[in-house]
């Protein structure tokens, strides 16, 4: 009777705290770690898909965006499962596809950090929109439509107002070998904040070479 009312305790800490991890848990419930796993399974839990899946929720605590995400503070958790789960369902449930920087945002993580999932994966298409990598669907008529939408959005993004053109005109004049992400960086320290898509779509606007003097391939960053 005793060990039920402490389950039950426990229970109802866990549903304030919304998340514990593993060594939380056993302190509480005063049992081995094996044992939490246990429970866990029996109350249908979930696992956070980042901070190595060490966080745990109750199945009624989250309340999902229209992503299928929840965050609580820096630690998030998906009705998908775990990450690559989570990054491939976003992606196929895109309209246009997803950039690793899209991805990011989208899951409140440095891109850097999860850009290894998509290594040779099946169930994605990798190619490059205008200096950036987008992940489609690998599915032939999923792909199709996201790649429509993808060139769409594109053609629809905001290209920077007159006076920001002069200024990114200036800085590449002066540094010609910089890279996108380098001249948007020098940019905004000088006052200017504009999105490296918005230059691409200057460039592209204008015919600019983008690829050979603007856009390095970087593998490890995505664009």
């Amino acid at each position: 009777m005793a060990a039920k009312t402490t389950l039950q305790k426990v229970l109802t800490r866990f549903r304030v705290r919304k998340v514990m991890t593993v060594a939380e848990l056993a302190r509480q419930i005063r049992c081995s770690p094996r044992t939490v796993h246990r429970r866990l399974k029996d109350w249908q839990a979930i696992h956070s898909y980042n901070k190595n899946g060490r966080y745990y929720a109750l199945p009624s605590v989250p309340t999902f965006d229209s992503n299928g995400l929840w965050r609580y503070r820096d630690i998030g958790f998906s009705r998908y499962g775990n990450l690559t789960e989570t990054l491939i369902a976003l992606v196929r449930h895109s309209a246009a596809g997803l950039s690793a920087d899209e991805l990011g945002q989208l899951l409140g993580m440095e891109p850097r950090s999860f850009l290894w999932l998509f290594r040779n994966h099946p169930g994605l298409t990798r190619e490059r929109h205008h200096g950036r990598f987008v992940h489609f669907a690998a599915e032939s008529v999923l792909y199709r439509r996201q790649r429509d939408g993808r060139i769409i959005m594109d053609a629809h993004a905001r290209r920077p107002s007159d006076s920001e053109v002069i200024a990114i005109l200036v800085e590449t004049i002066k540094h010609p070998e910089f890279n996108i992400e380098r001249l948007c960086r020098n940019l905004k320290k000088q006052g200017v904040a504009v999105t490296d898509q918005a230059v691409v779509n200057l460039f592209v606007y204008h015919g600019l070479d983008i690829k050979k003097r603007h856009v390095r391939a970087d593998p490890q960053s995505g664009r």
